[in-house]
């Protein structure tokens, strides 16, 4: 099964060169296409046990060239140095292949970690996926 486009008509498949099996949805991730982007929406916790079922949907999102992702945070609600980690990970793959990833955090708390990390100047967090399917990078 591939990733579907959330836009497209019931059971057509995206134009966009994705992987062709698009990742299971995991009690804290799924990826879908919105607009031809991948959006890969993160809730509940990410930590050490949590990241590498994150880190299938991310890699996937990342892994064609010129990929278009979004990862939204706000479901979140927790999220540790190991969460920053696949962040970064994901931003330096999409960056190699010629993509960007843009990502989404309302969570004022979400923002101070970013800003103490030094992170949040890399990653511009917008506050909504509209908001990201707007900007171009």
């Amino acid at each position: 099964m591939g990733i579907r486009d959330a836009n497209a008509a019931s059971g057509q498949r995206h134009s966009m060169a994705l992987p062709e099996i698009s990742p299971v949805p995991y009690q804290h991730a799924r990826s879908y296409l919105l607009h031809g982007v991948t959006v890969v929406e993160i809730r509940g916790t990410i930590d050490l046990s949590t990241v590498p079922e994150i880190q299938v949907h991310t890699d996937a999102a990342t892994a064609p060239h010129g990929a278009q992702v979004i990862v939204d945070l706000r479901p979140v609600q927790f999220l540790d140095c190991s969460a920053l980690g696949l962040l970064c990970r994901a931003r330096r793959r999409a960056v190699e292949r010629d993509g960007r990833l843009a990502l989404v955090c309302a969570r004022p708390w979400h923002l101070r970690i970013l800003e103490t990390t030094g992170l949040r100047e890399l990653f511009r967090p917008l506050a909504t996926v509209e908001e990201a399917l707007k900007r171009k990078h």
